[in-house]
């Protein structure tokens, strides 16, 4: 088994180069579905979370509006912070148990940890390789405008909410530039896994033997 980290910022592609690496044959698992699940009415931080920002966050139904808590910790970091320390640690208790359940199954499995908060929250030191997706702020802001409908201001307002993916550069293990035409991003991310795949298998049989 081989641990691996998938992590970039917003509109920086990060989805797309997930779905290529399933494609290819990798396990996701998805930080963004973890952290949804966790907020439903019932689950582990839907009560924290609204101790911490009040019932105006709920729906009709009494579930988390996830776009009317996006709308106060893009506005407020403090806050953001706050949501983080609710959710990530059961993100990640939640990622390791269904990344023990794979390797239960599928002893050479690469495993890809997709979380775009994985830097900030420190989570990339416990991975055995860091994929970072790479575009430059000028087609991030061009991206999400686009893909929301949001002003500039929005959009430089989301942006700036996360750790700037220059500073992110240095602590990869590898960086997928995802400016390139989407067919040659396919073929490099499909190039990438095959190397991970030998490396689980190399390392699964190290295990074994040793």
């Amino acid at each position: 088994m081989i641990w691996v980290g998938l992590t970039g910022g917003i509109a920086s592609g990060k989805s797309t180069v997930s779905q290529f690496l399933h494609q290819a044959g990798a396990f996701i698992i998805d930080a963004d579905e973890i952290a949804h699940d966790l907020i439903k009415k019932g689950n582990q931080a839907y009560q924290p979370v609204i101790d911490a920002f009040g019932q105006e966050i709920l729906d009709d139904l009494a579930e988390i509006n996830r776009v009317k808590l996006g709308e106060i910790i893009f506005q407020d970091s403090k806050r953001r912070q706050m949501l983080n320390q609710i959710i990530h640690p059961g993100v990640f208790e939640s990622a390791l148990s269904e990344r023990e359940a794979i390797v239960r199954k599928y002893p050479h499995a690469v495993i890809v940890f997709d979380a775009a908060l994985l830097i900030e929250t420190g989570a990339y030191k416990e991975m055995d390789w860091l994929l970072l997706v790479y575009v430059d702020r000028m087609t991030q802001v061009d991206r999400l405008r686009q893909r929301e409908g949001l002003t500039r201001s929005e959009a430089v307002l989301r942006i700036e909410a996360q750790m700037p993916l220059d500073q992110k550069l240095p602590l990869a293990d590898e960086v997928i530039n995802n400016l390139e035409p989407i067919s040659k991003v396919e073929e490099m991310v499909r190039r990438i896994y095959l190397r991970l795949r030998a490396r689980a298998v190399q390392e699964s049989v190290g295990e074994i033997g040793s």
